[in-house]
Protein backbone atom coordinates (compact mmCIF):
# COMPACT_ATOMS: atom_id res chain seq x y z
CA UNK A 1 0.00 0.00 0.00
CA UNK A 2 2.74 2.49 1.04
CA UNK A 3 4.13 1.40 -2.32
CA UNK A 4 1.39 2.44 -4.04
CA UNK A 5 1.24 5.66 -2.51
CA UNK A 6 4.15 6.93 -3.09
CA UNK A 7 4.69 5.94 -6.57
CA UNK A 8 0.95 7.31 -7.83
CA UNK A 9 2.27 11.07 -8.27
CA UNK A 10 4.75 9.51 -10.82
CA UNK A 11 2.57 6.87 -12.19
CA UNK A 12 -0.76 8.99 -12.86
CA UNK A 13 1.37 11.54 -14.92
CA UNK A 14 1.31 8.97 -18.09
CA UNK A 15 -2.60 8.03 -18.26
CA UNK A 16 -2.86 12.14 -18.17
CA UNK A 17 -0.82 12.82 -20.18
CA UNK A 18 -2.63 10.92 -23.15
CA UNK A 19 -5.98 11.90 -21.73
CA UNK A 20 -4.97 15.77 -22.15
CA UNK A 21 -3.36 14.96 -25.54
CA UNK A 22 -6.39 16.17 -27.52
CA UNK A 23 -7.18 19.26 -25.70
CA UNK A 24 -3.53 20.76 -24.96
CA UNK A 25 -0.58 19.42 -26.28
CA UNK A 26 1.69 21.60 -23.80
CA UNK A 27 0.17 20.39 -20.89
CA UNK A 28 0.66 16.76 -22.56
CA UNK A 29 3.88 17.07 -23.27
CA UNK A 30 4.87 18.77 -19.69
CA UNK A 31 3.03 15.35 -18.00
CA UNK A 32 4.95 13.32 -20.41
CA UNK A 33 8.10 15.11 -19.37
CA UNK A 34 7.39 14.34 -15.89
CA UNK A 35 6.96 11.09 -16.47
CA UNK A 36 10.28 10.54 -18.32
CA UNK A 37 11.85 12.35 -15.30
CA UNK A 38 10.22 9.66 -12.99
CA UNK A 39 11.72 6.93 -14.90
CA UNK A 40 14.98 8.43 -14.65
CA UNK A 41 14.69 9.05 -10.55
CA UNK A 42 14.26 5.36 -10.31
CA UNK A 43 16.99 4.46 -12.09
CA UNK A 44 19.49 6.62 -10.99
CA UNK A 45 21.18 5.50 -8.25
CA UNK A 46 23.28 8.35 -6.59
CA UNK A 47 19.96 9.83 -4.33
CA UNK A 48 18.15 7.07 -2.35
CA UNK A 49 14.92 9.74 -1.82
CA UNK A 50 14.27 10.14 -5.78
CA UNK A 51 14.58 6.54 -6.08
CA UNK A 52 11.96 5.81 -3.97
CA UNK A 53 9.94 8.48 -4.51
CA UNK A 54 10.33 9.71 -8.03
CA UNK A 55 9.42 13.31 -9.06
CA UNK A 56 8.34 13.76 -5.81
CA UNK A 57 11.43 13.64 -4.39
CA UNK A 58 13.04 16.17 -6.31
CA UNK A 59 11.39 18.69 -4.28
CA UNK A 60 13.90 18.03 -1.34
CA UNK A 61 17.08 18.43 -3.04
CA UNK A 62 15.37 21.51 -4.73
CA UNK A 63 15.01 22.53 -1.07
CA UNK A 64 18.73 21.36 -0.07
CA UNK A 65 20.14 22.98 -3.16
CA UNK A 66 18.90 26.69 -2.22
CA UNK A 67 19.58 25.98 1.75
CA UNK A 68 22.50 28.08 1.57
CA UNK A 69 20.26 31.36 0.52
CA UNK A 70 18.05 31.00 3.91
CA UNK A 71 21.25 29.64 6.13
CA UNK A 72 20.45 32.67 8.84
CA UNK A 73 17.23 30.18 9.49
CA UNK A 74 19.07 26.83 9.68
CA UNK A 75 22.42 28.71 11.91
CA UNK A 76 19.82 30.33 14.29
CA UNK A 77 17.95 26.93 14.74
CA UNK A 78 20.35 24.37 14.34
CA UNK A 79 23.42 25.41 16.44
CA UNK A 80 21.42 26.66 19.31
CA UNK A 81 18.36 24.80 19.49
CA UNK A 82 18.69 21.78 18.52
CA UNK A 83 22.10 19.38 19.86
CA UNK A 84 22.58 17.37 16.36
CA UNK A 85 22.18 19.74 13.76
CA UNK A 86 21.36 20.06 9.96
CA UNK A 87 24.86 21.24 9.80
CA UNK A 88 26.27 17.83 10.71
CA UNK A 89 24.36 16.41 8.63
CA UNK A 90 25.73 18.73 5.46
CA UNK A 91 29.57 18.03 6.81
CA UNK A 92 28.74 14.05 6.34
CA UNK A 93 26.93 14.18 3.16
CA UNK A 94 29.74 16.88 2.00
CA UNK A 95 32.71 14.52 3.14
CA UNK A 96 31.02 10.75 1.99
CA UNK A 97 30.23 12.42 -1.68
CA UNK A 98 33.51 13.88 -1.98
CA UNK A 99 32.29 17.50 -1.81
CA UNK A 100 33.90 20.61 -0.85
CA UNK A 101 33.46 20.82 3.14
CA UNK A 102 35.30 24.03 3.54
CA UNK A 103 33.50 26.70 4.61
CA UNK A 104 33.33 30.48 4.25
CA UNK A 105 33.01 33.68 6.38
CA UNK A 106 34.28 32.14 10.00
CA UNK A 107 32.82 29.88 12.45
CA UNK A 108 28.30 29.88 12.60
CA UNK A 109 28.92 29.49 16.51
CA UNK A 110 28.85 32.11 18.99
CA UNK A 111 32.63 31.57 21.07
CA UNK A 112 31.32 33.21 23.80
CA UNK A 113 27.89 30.70 23.87
CA UNK A 114 28.07 28.79 27.83
CA UNK A 115 29.35 25.33 26.59
CA UNK A 116 31.57 26.06 23.81
CA UNK A 117 34.38 24.29 22.98
CA UNK A 118 37.30 24.54 21.14
CA UNK A 119 41.09 23.06 21.11
CA UNK A 120 43.91 25.07 21.71
CA UNK A 121 46.58 25.16 18.79
CA UNK A 122 50.19 25.60 18.72
CA UNK A 123 52.66 27.78 17.19
CA UNK A 124 54.81 24.59 16.22
CA UNK A 125 52.02 22.43 14.46
CA UNK A 126 53.18 18.67 13.10
CA UNK A 127 52.22 16.85 10.37
CA UNK A 128 50.22 13.57 11.25
CA UNK A 129 49.88 10.71 8.79
CA UNK A 130 45.68 9.57 8.77
CA UNK A 131 46.87 6.29 7.98
CA UNK A 132 48.69 5.91 11.90
CA UNK A 133 45.74 6.96 13.55
CA UNK A 134 45.30 3.09 14.87
CA UNK A 135 45.70 1.60 18.50
CA UNK A 136 46.05 -2.16 18.95
CA UNK A 137 43.63 -3.95 21.53
CA UNK A 138 44.50 -6.70 23.16
CA UNK A 139 45.13 -7.48 27.08
CA UNK A 140 47.94 -9.84 28.60
CA UNK A 141 45.91 -12.72 28.11
CA UNK A 142 44.80 -11.89 24.39
CA UNK A 143 46.67 -13.64 22.12
CA UNK A 144 45.25 -12.21 19.12
CA UNK A 145 45.19 -8.91 19.47
CA UNK A 146 43.58 -6.38 16.46
CA UNK A 147 44.84 -2.97 15.30
CA UNK A 148 41.50 -0.92 14.60
CA UNK A 149 41.45 2.59 13.45
CA UNK A 150 39.96 5.31 16.08
CA UNK A 151 36.66 5.79 14.09
CA UNK A 152 34.72 2.73 13.40
CA UNK A 153 31.01 1.39 12.77
CA UNK A 154 28.84 1.39 16.08
CA UNK A 155 26.63 -1.38 16.73
CA UNK A 156 23.78 -1.45 14.45
CA UNK A 157 21.60 -4.79 13.84
CA UNK A 158 20.83 -6.51 10.63
CA UNK A 159 17.35 -6.51 11.17
CA UNK A 160 16.79 -2.72 12.24
CA UNK A 161 18.77 -2.05 9.12
CA UNK A 162 18.12 -3.11 5.64
CA UNK A 163 19.99 -5.71 3.81
CA UNK A 164 21.45 -3.33 1.56
CA UNK A 165 22.49 -0.56 4.30
CA UNK A 166 24.37 -3.76 6.06
CA UNK A 167 26.31 -4.51 2.42
CA UNK A 168 27.06 -1.05 2.00
CA UNK A 169 28.54 -0.22 5.48
CA UNK A 170 30.97 -3.83 5.29
CA UNK A 171 32.26 -3.29 1.66
CA UNK A 172 33.00 0.83 2.92
CA UNK A 173 34.73 -1.05 5.86
CA UNK A 174 36.47 -3.48 4.36
CA UNK A 175 38.19 -0.58 2.13
CA UNK A 176 38.86 1.72 4.64
CA UNK A 177 40.41 -0.90 6.97
CA UNK A 178 37.94 -0.40 9.79
CA UNK A 179 35.67 -2.44 11.98
CA UNK A 180 31.87 -2.68 11.58
CA UNK A 181 30.03 -3.86 14.87
CA UNK A 182 27.35 -6.21 14.13
CA UNK A 183 24.61 -4.87 17.04
CA UNK A 184 23.34 -7.79 18.94
CA UNK A 185 21.76 -8.78 15.91
CA UNK A 186 24.56 -11.23 15.32
CA UNK A 187 26.36 -12.26 11.46
CA UNK A 188 24.24 -12.08 8.74
CA UNK A 189 25.11 -13.29 5.18
CA UNK A 190 25.16 -9.42 4.22
CA UNK A 191 27.99 -9.32 7.47
CA UNK A 192 29.97 -11.51 5.26
CA UNK A 193 29.43 -10.86 1.31
CA UNK A 194 32.44 -8.55 1.41
CA UNK A 195 34.53 -9.44 4.53
CA UNK A 196 35.24 -6.48 6.22
CA UNK A 197 36.43 -6.17 10.29
CA UNK A 198 33.53 -7.37 12.25
CA UNK A 199 32.94 -6.61 16.07
CA UNK A 200 30.81 -9.36 17.26
CA UNK A 201 27.88 -8.13 20.07
CA UNK A 202 26.87 -10.49 22.25
CA UNK A 203 23.95 -9.02 23.99
CA UNK A 204 20.63 -11.14 26.24
CA UNK A 205 19.54 -12.48 23.53
CA UNK A 206 22.69 -14.28 22.66
CA UNK A 207 21.43 -14.64 19.06
CA UNK A 208 24.01 -16.50 16.77
CA UNK A 209 24.79 -18.17 19.73
CA UNK A 210 22.36 -18.99 21.58
CA UNK A 211 19.84 -22.65 22.21
CA UNK A 212 16.71 -22.94 21.44
CA UNK A 213 15.55 -21.95 25.15
CA UNK A 214 17.53 -18.50 24.27
CA UNK A 215 20.53 -19.12 26.71
CA UNK A 216 23.93 -19.20 25.65
CA UNK A 217 25.42 -21.79 23.44
CA UNK A 218 29.26 -22.18 23.42
CA UNK A 219 29.85 -24.32 20.99
CA UNK A 220 27.33 -22.30 18.37
CA UNK A 221 29.70 -19.17 19.77
CA UNK A 222 32.82 -20.93 19.30
CA UNK A 223 32.16 -21.75 15.52
CA UNK A 224 31.51 -18.01 14.81
CA UNK A 225 33.85 -16.76 16.33
CA UNK A 226 36.71 -18.61 14.86
CA UNK A 227 35.74 -17.00 11.84
CA UNK A 228 38.78 -14.68 10.75
CA UNK A 229 36.48 -12.00 9.93
CA UNK A 230 35.56 -11.35 13.66
CA UNK A 231 38.24 -9.48 15.22
CA UNK A 232 36.80 -8.68 18.51
CA UNK A 233 34.10 -9.97 20.63
CA UNK A 234 31.58 -7.11 22.25
CA UNK A 235 29.45 -8.49 25.12
CA UNK A 236 26.88 -5.79 25.67
CA UNK A 237 25.28 -4.78 29.17
CA UNK A 238 23.42 -1.53 27.85
CA UNK A 239 23.11 0.87 25.55
CA UNK A 240 22.79 4.67 24.91
CA UNK A 241 19.21 4.70 23.56
CA UNK A 242 17.42 2.26 26.12
CA UNK A 243 19.64 1.62 28.52
CA UNK A 244 18.04 -1.53 31.27
CA UNK A 245 15.51 -1.65 28.63
CA UNK A 246 14.87 -5.33 26.39
CA UNK A 247 13.63 -4.68 23.04
CA UNK A 248 11.11 -7.10 20.87
CA UNK A 249 11.39 -7.37 17.20
CA UNK A 250 7.65 -8.26 16.10
CA UNK A 251 7.23 -11.76 14.22
CA UNK A 252 6.18 -9.92 11.15
CA UNK A 253 9.42 -8.47 10.54
CA UNK A 254 11.58 -11.82 11.72
CA UNK A 255 12.47 -13.07 8.04
CA UNK A 256 13.99 -15.93 7.09
CA UNK A 257 17.58 -13.94 7.07
CA UNK A 258 16.69 -12.56 10.57
CA UNK A 259 15.87 -16.39 11.99
CA UNK A 260 19.02 -17.88 10.53
CA UNK A 261 21.40 -14.97 11.33
CA UNK A 262 19.87 -14.87 14.95
CA UNK A 263 18.95 -18.20 15.50
CA UNK A 264 15.39 -17.84 16.38
CA UNK A 265 12.24 -19.38 14.88
CA UNK A 266 10.33 -17.57 12.21
CA UNK A 267 6.34 -16.81 13.32
CA UNK A 268 7.24 -15.90 17.05
CA UNK A 269 8.57 -12.33 18.36
CA UNK A 270 12.17 -11.96 18.73
CA UNK A 271 12.72 -11.02 22.23
CA UNK A 272 16.26 -9.06 23.83
CA UNK A 273 15.54 -9.93 27.52
CA UNK A 274 16.31 -6.59 29.79
CA UNK A 275 19.25 -8.47 31.23
CA UNK A 276 21.74 -11.47 30.58
CA UNK A 277 21.27 -14.88 31.98
CA UNK A 278 24.86 -16.06 31.31
CA UNK A 279 25.73 -14.24 34.61
CA UNK A 280 24.54 -12.76 37.04
CA UNK A 281 27.38 -10.91 39.55
CA UNK A 282 30.28 -8.66 38.54
CA UNK A 283 32.51 -11.87 39.14
CA UNK A 284 30.43 -14.26 37.09
CA UNK A 285 31.08 -11.05 34.37
CA UNK A 286 34.67 -11.69 33.81
CA UNK A 287 34.65 -15.03 33.72
CA UNK A 288 32.03 -14.98 30.94
CA UNK A 289 34.51 -12.56 29.11
CA UNK A 290 37.60 -15.02 29.58
CA UNK A 291 35.37 -17.80 28.58
CA UNK A 292 34.60 -15.94 25.68
CA UNK A 293 37.91 -15.36 24.97
CA UNK A 294 39.27 -19.16 25.05
CA UNK A 295 36.66 -20.17 22.64
CA UNK A 296 37.16 -17.42 20.30
CA UNK A 297 41.11 -18.52 20.04
CA UNK A 298 42.27 -15.55 22.07
CA UNK A 299 40.51 -12.91 20.40
CA UNK A 300 39.76 -9.47 22.03
CA UNK A 301 36.91 -9.71 24.57
CA UNK A 302 35.19 -6.62 25.75
CA UNK A 303 31.96 -4.87 27.07
CA UNK A 304 30.05 -2.03 26.24
CA UNK A 305 27.50 -0.11 28.40
CA UNK A 306 26.31 2.76 29.13
CA UNK A 307 27.01 3.64 33.01
CA UNK A 308 24.08 3.85 35.21
CA UNK A 309 25.22 3.34 38.93
CA UNK A 310 28.19 4.09 39.84
CA UNK A 311 28.48 1.47 42.38
CA UNK A 312 27.45 -0.75 39.97
CA UNK A 313 30.24 -0.18 38.10
CA UNK A 314 32.83 0.05 40.25
CA UNK A 315 31.85 -3.31 41.40
CA UNK A 316 33.05 -4.83 37.99
CA UNK A 317 36.40 -3.02 38.91
CA UNK A 318 36.68 -4.38 42.14
CA UNK A 319 35.99 -7.94 40.24
CA UNK A 320 38.89 -7.37 38.50
CA UNK A 321 41.38 -6.79 41.29
CA UNK A 322 40.04 -9.91 42.83
CA UNK A 323 40.16 -11.76 40.08
CA UNK A 324 43.05 -11.08 38.14
CA UNK A 325 40.55 -11.22 34.60
CA UNK A 326 39.88 -7.81 32.74
CA UNK A 327 38.46 -7.18 29.47
CA UNK A 328 40.03 -6.71 26.88
CA UNK A 329 38.26 -3.28 26.33
CA UNK A 330 35.13 -1.25 27.90
CA UNK A 331 32.73 0.79 24.84
CA UNK A 332 31.07 3.37 26.78
CA UNK A 333 27.92 4.11 25.17
CA UNK A 334 26.46 7.75 25.84
CA UNK A 335 22.75 8.03 26.73
CA UNK A 336 22.31 10.82 23.66
CA UNK A 337 23.28 8.12 21.39
CA UNK A 338 21.11 5.88 19.47
CA UNK A 339 19.91 5.45 16.03
CA UNK A 340 17.06 3.58 16.36
CA UNK A 341 13.77 4.43 18.16
CA UNK A 342 13.37 3.82 21.79
CA UNK A 343 10.97 4.91 24.91
CA UNK A 344 10.76 8.58 24.80
CA UNK A 345 11.80 8.79 28.64
CA UNK A 346 14.27 6.61 28.34
CA UNK A 347 15.89 8.28 25.37
CA UNK A 348 15.46 11.69 27.32
CA UNK A 349 15.93 10.17 30.50
CA UNK A 350 17.87 7.35 31.32
CA UNK A 351 21.78 6.42 31.49
CA UNK A 352 24.67 8.58 31.89
CA UNK A 353 26.02 10.96 29.00
CA UNK A 354 28.77 10.06 27.06
CA UNK A 355 31.32 12.65 28.26
CA UNK A 356 29.97 11.86 32.54
CA UNK A 357 30.75 7.50 31.81
CA UNK A 358 33.79 8.21 29.68
CA UNK A 359 35.26 9.50 32.46
CA UNK A 360 33.93 7.77 35.42
CA UNK A 361 35.24 4.93 33.45
CA UNK A 362 38.60 6.19 32.65
CA UNK A 363 39.23 7.57 36.40
CA UNK A 364 38.34 4.24 38.13
CA UNK A 365 40.60 2.18 35.54
CA UNK A 366 43.56 4.52 36.23
CA UNK A 367 42.68 5.05 40.24
CA UNK A 368 42.72 1.12 40.44
CA UNK A 369 46.08 0.87 38.22
CA UNK A 370 44.21 -1.31 35.52
CA UNK A 371 43.67 1.23 33.12
CA UNK A 372 47.10 0.32 31.09
CA UNK A 373 45.34 -2.67 30.52
CA UNK A 374 42.03 -2.06 29.09
CA UNK A 375 41.19 0.16 26.18
CA UNK A 376 38.78 2.31 25.75
CA UNK A 377 35.98 3.20 23.13
CA UNK A 378 33.58 5.77 23.31
CA UNK A 379 30.58 5.94 21.38
CA UNK A 380 27.15 8.59 21.49
CA UNK A 381 26.97 11.05 18.99
CA UNK A 382 29.99 11.24 17.78
CA UNK A 383 30.60 12.05 14.07
CA UNK A 384 33.05 15.15 13.51
CA UNK A 385 36.83 15.20 13.89
CA UNK A 386 36.13 17.45 16.95
CA UNK A 387 33.90 14.96 18.84
CA UNK A 388 36.87 12.08 18.53
CA UNK A 389 39.27 14.83 19.61
CA UNK A 390 37.14 15.44 22.38
CA UNK A 391 36.73 11.87 23.27
CA UNK A 392 40.36 11.24 22.96
CA UNK A 393 41.19 14.07 25.60
CA UNK A 394 38.35 12.59 28.57
CA UNK A 395 39.86 9.74 28.25
CA UNK A 396 39.59 6.83 25.10
CA UNK A 397 41.29 5.10 22.74
CA UNK A 398 39.27 4.78 19.60
CA UNK A 399 35.25 6.31 19.03
CA UNK A 400 32.21 4.04 17.20
CA UNK A 401 30.12 6.13 15.26
CA UNK A 402 26.40 5.09 14.19
CA UNK A 403 24.42 8.02 13.11
CA UNK A 404 27.66 9.58 10.41
CA UNK A 405 27.54 6.39 9.00
CA UNK A 406 23.82 6.63 8.63
CA UNK A 407 23.93 9.56 6.99
CA UNK A 408 26.70 8.59 4.79
CA UNK A 409 24.34 6.01 3.20
CA UNK A 410 21.44 8.07 2.84
CA UNK A 411 19.94 8.66 5.80
CA UNK A 412 17.82 11.73 6.18
CA UNK A 413 17.01 11.49 9.82
CA UNK A 414 13.24 10.97 9.02
CA UNK A 415 12.85 9.12 12.22
CA UNK A 416 10.71 6.61 11.24
CA UNK A 417 13.19 3.74 11.77
CA UNK A 418 10.67 1.62 13.76
CA UNK A 419 7.86 2.29 11.30
CA UNK A 420 9.34 -0.01 8.80
CA UNK A 421 8.42 3.13 6.12
CA UNK A 422 12.47 4.53 6.10
CA UNK A 423 12.28 6.79 3.10
CA UNK A 424 15.87 6.12 2.13
CA UNK A 425 15.54 2.02 2.15
CA UNK A 426 18.40 2.56 5.13
CA UNK A 427 16.37 0.97 8.45
CA UNK A 428 13.55 -1.04 6.65
CA UNK A 429 13.06 -4.45 5.53
CA UNK A 430 10.90 -3.53 2.78
CA UNK A 431 12.09 -5.11 -0.50
CA UNK A 432 11.12 -1.97 -2.54
CA UNK A 433 12.25 0.94 -0.29
CA UNK A 434 15.37 -1.08 0.57
CA UNK A 435 16.41 -1.19 -2.81
CA UNK A 436 17.12 2.47 -3.06
CA UNK A 437 20.64 2.04 -1.15
CA UNK A 438 22.73 0.84 -4.30
CA UNK A 439 25.58 -1.20 -2.42
CA UNK A 440 28.75 -0.03 -4.77
CA UNK A 441 27.72 3.57 -4.77
CA UNK A 442 26.60 4.10 -0.56
CA UNK A 443 29.73 1.84 0.35
CA UNK A 444 31.81 4.56 -1.28
CA UNK A 445 30.39 7.17 0.93
CA UNK A 446 30.85 4.73 4.02
CA UNK A 447 34.65 4.47 2.63
CA UNK A 448 34.87 8.67 2.24
CA UNK A 449 33.30 10.03 5.28
CA UNK A 450 35.77 7.31 7.20
CA UNK A 451 39.01 8.91 5.41
CA UNK A 452 38.21 12.58 5.30
CA UNK A 453 37.26 12.30 8.89
CA UNK A 454 40.47 10.88 10.11
CA UNK A 455 42.33 13.69 7.62
CA UNK A 456 40.86 15.94 9.49
CA UNK A 457 41.10 14.47 12.97
CA UNK A 458 45.13 14.22 11.97
CA UNK A 459 45.15 18.07 10.49
CA UNK A 460 43.33 19.07 14.34
CA UNK A 461 45.97 17.03 16.29
CA UNK A 462 48.63 18.23 14.35
CA UNK A 463 47.41 22.36 14.85
CA UNK A 464 47.54 21.50 18.41
CA UNK A 465 51.47 20.44 18.05
CA UNK A 466 50.60 16.62 18.74
CA UNK A 467 52.65 14.05 17.75
CA UNK A 468 49.70 11.65 17.91
CA UNK A 469 46.39 10.83 19.42
CA UNK A 470 47.40 9.24 22.30
CA UNK A 471 48.79 12.69 23.44
CA UNK A 472 45.76 14.77 23.70
CA UNK A 473 44.74 15.95 27.39
CA UNK A 474 41.84 17.67 29.01
CA UNK A 475 44.05 20.69 29.25
CA UNK A 476 44.37 20.82 25.09
CA UNK A 477 40.45 21.65 25.29
CA UNK A 478 38.88 24.81 26.29
CA UNK A 479 34.96 25.23 27.40
CA UNK A 480 32.98 28.36 27.96
CA UNK A 481 31.47 28.11 31.13
CA UNK A 482 28.02 29.51 32.64
CA UNK A 483 29.38 32.25 33.81
CA UNK A 484 31.06 33.25 30.32
CA UNK A 485 34.72 32.43 31.36
CA UNK A 486 36.96 30.08 29.32
CA UNK A 487 38.44 27.29 30.83
CA UNK A 488 40.35 24.08 29.92
CA UNK A 489 38.78 20.55 30.79
CA UNK A 490 41.24 19.74 33.09
CA UNK A 491 40.01 22.16 34.98
CA UNK A 492 36.85 21.25 35.26
CA UNK A 493 36.87 17.98 35.55
CA UNK A 494 37.62 15.69 38.01
CA UNK A 495 41.02 13.54 37.81
CA UNK A 496 42.04 10.74 39.70
CA UNK A 497 46.07 9.67 40.63
CA UNK A 498 47.19 6.79 39.23
CA UNK A 499 46.58 3.74 41.75
CA UNK A 500 44.76 5.88 44.60
CA UNK A 501 41.96 3.93 44.97
CA UNK A 502 43.79 0.62 45.94
CA UNK A 503 47.16 2.73 47.86
CA UNK A 504 47.40 1.54 51.45
CA UNK A 505 47.12 4.99 52.62
CA UNK A 506 44.13 5.84 50.41
CA UNK A 507 41.97 8.76 51.91
CA UNK A 508 38.18 8.35 50.47
CA UNK A 509 37.61 12.01 51.87
CA UNK A 510 39.75 13.29 49.47
CA UNK A 511 38.24 11.34 46.48
CA UNK A 512 35.32 13.62 44.26
CA UNK A 513 31.94 12.07 43.75
CA UNK A 514 30.49 9.38 43.62
CA UNK A 515 34.19 7.78 44.31
CA UNK A 516 33.99 9.10 47.99
CA UNK A 517 30.41 7.86 48.29
CA UNK A 518 30.80 4.58 46.36
CA UNK A 519 33.52 3.06 45.97
CA UNK A 520 33.97 1.85 49.27
CA UNK A 521 30.48 -0.22 49.46
CA UNK A 522 30.79 -1.75 45.54
CA UNK A 523 31.21 -5.57 46.14
CA UNK A 524 33.04 -7.41 43.25
CA UNK A 525 30.38 -10.41 44.06
CA UNK A 526 27.45 -8.29 43.59
CA UNK A 527 25.53 -5.67 41.61
CA UNK A 528 24.20 -4.14 44.71
CA UNK A 529 26.18 -2.16 46.79
CA UNK A 530 27.08 -3.17 50.55
CA UNK A 531 25.05 -1.38 53.57
CA UNK A 532 26.96 0.93 55.46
Amino acid sequence: MHSIVRFTPWLVTAPAAALLWPVSMPASLALWGLFALGVQDILQSKQAVRRNYPVTGRLRYAMEYIRPEIRQYFIEDDEQKIPFSRNQRAMVYARSKEQNDKRGFGSIKDMYHPGTEWITHSMRPEQIDPASLRITVGGPNCSQPYSMSLLNISGMSFGALSPNAVKALNKGAAKGGFAHDTGEGSISVHHREHGGDLIWQIASGYFGCRTPEGRFDPERFALQAMSPQVKMIEVKLSQGAKPGHGGVLPKAKVSAEIAEARGVPMGQDCVSPARHSAFSTPVELLNFVSELRRLSGGKPVGIKLCVGHPAEWFAIVKAMLQTGQTPDFVVVDGSEGGTGAAPIEFADHMGMPLRDGLRLVHNSLVGAGLRERIKIGASGKVISAFDIAKCLALGADWCNAARGFMFALGCIQSRSCHTDHCPTGVATQDPVRQRAVVVTDKAERVFHFHTNTLHALAELLGSAGLQSPGQIRPSHVMQRTAQGQARTLSAIIDTLPAGCLVAPSAQPSDWPLPFSSDWLSAQAGAWSPAAH
